[in-house]
């Protein structure tokens, strides 16, 4: 017990030298014993290129965002977890799924990742973005295993997943879940194979003048749903603000808000200058539904977003009906959770 508060200590006294220096330091020798048998470690390659080398199934656990939690969860990981992100009290799944989570301790946000706390946990390993590329550098100086991953489109998820599964012990989890959601993916290309697509455009978070461009997870989510993203041709940032002409000249068929809008349906239906835009003459007005989770977001629940995007464009051929029916299987079935049905809005 001595000698595991001493290798603390001095783990500690590191991370304070890399703070206030900002230079690496090399984890001392007793942090890092050497692997006997490479070929019987876990091996895995992250989002940044590095391989990561683990000498069994991580047992303990931290994730630095909601991204790699949610995934933990859908894992069947809620009791391996030590630490996650900051705020974790705005995110419903947590409380719905795993309650305790809301009492672990906090690593920070994505901005002012908690690099001393974090590695004051002695997790068996870190989930990180690779967005935080200089704290993974650091922790692995430190001798913490870290992967970072980047799960920005369904390819990218999907290899995030694998790589938590992979780390975890929890391959057969991963593949179930991997399944269903291809499953899921063919049954709406089926269904709207042939169809005409509908124009939609998608509002962002602070304001309805605010899009997805074709680098961003929503456009995939439209396109996937059978849609068109009016908004499609942009492609040299992210969120692209726009005016109220172009929104005009967009003319959707259909507007979309997604979850954590900060604006209504009776904010873009009664403004006068957009009635001549056909998705408010007709009502064609959504808002994702944002009491369980961010399902515009890539999530292990986001093929719950093309799901519901089906729903809504094309109601005839998948009704909302149906849509609730596979909501209430996916949550039961991959987060141990009896989903209430008025929980699932259209």
């Amino acid at each position: 017990m001595e000698i595991k508060n001493m290798k603390k200590i001095t783990i500690l006294l590191l991370v304070t030298i890399l703070s206030l220096s900002l230079i690496s330091c090399a984890a001392p020798e007793e942090d890092s014993e050497p692997i006997e048998s490479v070929e019987e470690a876990i091996v895995i390659k992250d989002h940044l290129n590095r391989e990561v080398i683990l000498e069994k199934p991580a047992e303990t656990l931290i994730t630095s965002y909601y991204i790699p939690t949610s995934i933990a969860l859908s894992l069947d990981l809620k009791d391996n977890l030590v630490g996650i992100e900051a705020k974790a009290d705005k995110r419903p799944i947590y409380e719905m799924v795993a309650p305790e989570l809301l009492d672990l301790p906090s690593v920070g946000t994505m901005k002012e990742f908690d690099l001393e706390g974090a590695v004051e946990l002695d997790p068996d390993l870190i989930v990180m973005s690779v967005r935080l590329e200089d704290a993974v550098n650091s922790m692995e100086d430190l001798g913490v295993n870290v992967i970072a991953i980047d799960p920005e489109n369904s390819e990218l998820l999907e290899e995030s997943i694998n790589m938590i599964a992979k780390a975890t012990g929890r391959e057969a989890e991963a593949k179930k879940l991997i399944d269903y959601n291809k499953e899921k993916m063919e049954m709406i290309e089926e269904l709207i194979e042939g169809k005409d697509k509908k124009d939609v455009y998608l509002g962002g978070n602070s304001s309805f003048l605010s899009t997805a461009s074709n680098k961003m997870y929503q456009h995939d989510l439209i396109e996937n749903a059978g849609g068109n993203n009016v908004a499609g041709d942009i492609d040299d940032t992210y969120w692209a603000d726009i005016s109220y002409e172009q929104l005009i000249a967009y003319n959707p068929e259909y507007i979309i808000g997604i979850p954590g809008a900060t604006y209504t349906k009776a904010d873009i239906i009664e403004d006068e200058r957009l009635q001549d835009i056909k998705a408010v003459k007709n009502e064609k007005v959504y808002f994702m539904p944002s009491d369980i989770e961010n399902w515009d977001s890539p999530v292990p629940s986001g093929i719950l977003g093309n799901l519901w995007l089906t729903s809504v464009l094309h109601e005839d051929l998948y009704s909302f009906d149906e849509f609730q029916d596979d909501a209430i299987e996916f949550y039961n079935e991959f987060y141990n959770l009896d989903l209430d049905r008025d929980k699932i809005t259209k």
